[in-house]
């Protein structure tokens, strides 16, 4: 491609620049959290509402780390990226582990941040000025604070062609596999003064495509399936992409293949109502184990494939390659686009099979469906026996969620495994269901924030332990969303004290000095607890707090009347302490 055929644009220093080529490369939202030298992106927004040129929205988050959730939100629900702004190396701190969060969330993301100025005060524009601080905040490598968990990183300098620079980032933050990439901005580079700049768009530079799968390598898992007695199907990221969505289905369908979520699940990747979906499944007697796209499939153990199971495993980074120890074995792993893969295998499928099988597959699937509607049927007596049980038992609450959830919700959920509350769960749209894809509690606030921002026409609920919602930092959630006219519903399961600190120190010290004082010691508990709703009405939301089990609907409702009314609602809902009576 020749330089003749690159975009110029006018602009009257670099910072502007850097923003003009956001714009171009269809950016829609910043997440900013202000900075001394990140001016430039107040004054080049302001400056394009008056020229008319095509900027992202700059969106105020008053804490880094909902800044950087909220992105990771967005990009889940819309499959594109967006840009957080931030202050020098400790904007890029405050992030904390929502960096994690974004290394293994597969999602694109270009984090900006400032760098403190270098040059002689008075020397050039941007300089070194305005106090001790401009010389305190510099460190050897601003940049190694997230090296670790980026795919690319760069210092703008100089020589460089600020949208060039901007378009490489974004190429290698949406090329899969996806995930974040860092910029650091040093004051001087900013506001560097330029007449205007010529570059290639993020269009002309190319977003790679996602690899297909090798064809023997289909066809000898295909084969497997066919043949296979007791066979299974594991998800946990491939619903980033709706495409593998339907493909999966037919599948499944078409071999009456039950399917299980992997450890670490992600993404609604299946039909969560769907007769062959089962959550969670002992797979020791498992002869064949098809695993999509999924960093940890099983926990090893009594219920993980035996050793003469034949494993499958497909996606773009079947190796793990950012997991430094990985002792789970497979017989074939394959590199490629999940729906790609489950597209291939299909076909694959529909030209080996015979009608000889059909009847099999349809007997297995009957037996699948009645075990979960079996398995439904028990939840659903269970959480309903526990109705009346005050302090509110957990396992209704959930319950009482997930008859709230409408079908076109978006759920983000950031709870653990003793709420249960993911057993409960129907949504059945792609992109329509999303936990955690890290392991940093406190997502919850910023993603639905996010969530809202790139879907504002539906209702976004986050349901979240006490714990990891303080973690999320939500005040500043809610006063971004209270703002901004960009409701959602948060829904917390106050127990006033941490799993880790609680019951995990139970199981490990079950002889141990905290069980011989009943519990009664530092570090598992924060009781008396933050009233979350009065926080909530502190940054502009609505707060209910709720310890009636029979006022659980009614609360529910109220909190989605007020975000149907434009403002986010918080609904605390006070259950047992674990282990240690109230």
């Amino acid at each position: 491609m020749s330089v003749n055929s690159w975009v110029e644009l006018p602009a009257s220093d670099m910072g502007e620049a850097v923003v003009l080529a956001m714009g171009a490369a269809g950016i829609e939202y910043v997440f900013f959290t202000s900075a001394s030298e990140l001016c430039f992106y107040q004054e080049a927004i302001a400056k394009a509402a008056t020229t008319g040129a095509k900027v992202p929205k700059l969106v105020t988050i008053p804490h880094e780390h909902v800044g950087l959730n909220a992105a990771l939100g967005y990009a889940a629900v819309t499959g594109r990226p967006a840009v957080t702004a931030v202050h020098v190396d400790a904007g890029t701190l405050h992030q904390g582990a929502a960096i994690h969060t974004a290394y293994r969330s597969g999602l694109p993301v270009l984090m900006t941040a400032g760098a403190p100025p270098r040059a002689y005060p008075g020397s050039m524009r941007g300089a070194r000025s305005n106090g001790a601080h401009i010389w305190m905040q510099q460190v050897y490598d601003q940049h190694a604070i997230v090296r670790q968990y980026v795919k690319w990183d760069h210092r703008l300098e100089y020589q460089d062609n600020p949208g060039l620079v901007v378009g490489r980032a974004l190429q290698l933050a949406c090329s899969p596999p996806c995930g974040p990439v860092y910029l650091s901005l040093p004051q001087e580079m900013s506001y560097r003064q330029i007449e205007s700049f010529r570059f290639p768009t993020l269009d002309q530079l190319g977003i790679a495509r996602a690899p297909a799968p090798e064809p023997e390598g289909i066809r000898e898992i295909a084969a497997r399936l066919i043949h296979a007695e007791n066979p299974f199907v594991i998800v946990s990221r491939s619903g980033r992409d709706p495409a593998s969505f339907q493909p999966l289905v037919t599948l499944c369908e078409l071999l009456g293949l039950p399917v299980v979520n992997a450890l670490s699940r992600a993404f609604n990747s299946f039909p969560l109502s769907h007769p062959l979906y089962q959550g969670a499944c002992d797979l020791s007697a498992a002869d064949m184990v098809l695993v999509i796209d999924s960093d940890v499939p099983w926990m090893p153990g009594p219920g993980e494939p035996g050793a003469d199971a034949y494993v499958a495993e497909i996606g773009i980074d079947p190796v793990k390659q950012k997991v430094p120890s990985y002792e789970f074995s497979a017989n074939i792993r394959l590199i490629s686009d999940p729906a790609l893969a489950i597209s291939a295998l299909l076909d694959a499928v529909q030209a080996l099979l015979g009608n000889a099988d059909r009847s099999r597959y349809a007997q297995r699937a009957a037996r699948w469906s009645k075990i979960s509607a079996d398995n439904h049927l028990s939840r659903t007596k269970d959480a309903q026996s526990r109705a009346g049980k005050n302090p509110i038992d957990p396992l209704w609450l959930s319950y009482q969620i997930n008859q709230f959830i409408e079908e076109d919700d978006i759920l983000i959920d950031d709870t653990l495994a003793p709420a249960r509350f993911h057993e409960f769960v129907r949504l059945n749209r792609p992109r329509s269901y999303f936990l955690n894809p890290g392991t940093s509690g406190g997502w919850g606030p910023g993603a639905a924030l996010g969530a809202k921002c790139g879907a504002p026409d539906r209702d976004v609920i986050t349901v979240t332990g006490d714990g990891f919602y303080m973690f999320g930092t939500p005040a500043a959630a809610l006063w971004t969303a209270a703002h901004y006219k960009l409701p959602y519903l948060t829904i917390v399961y106050q127990n006033r004290g941490y799993s880790t600190g609680t019951s995990r120190l139970d199981q490990t010290y079950p002889d141990g000095f905290a069980r011989r004082q009943d519990f009664d010691y530092e570090g598992g508990y924060f009781d008396p607890p933050i009233d979350f709703a009065k926080e909530a009405e502190a940054a502009g939301a609505y707060g209910e707090n709720v310890r009636d089990p029979a006022d659980i609907a009614p609360a529910l409702r109220r909190g989605r009347e007020r975000i149907r009314d434009g403002i986010p609602a918080v609904i605390s809902v006070w259950l047992p302490r674990a282990l240690k009576a109230d």
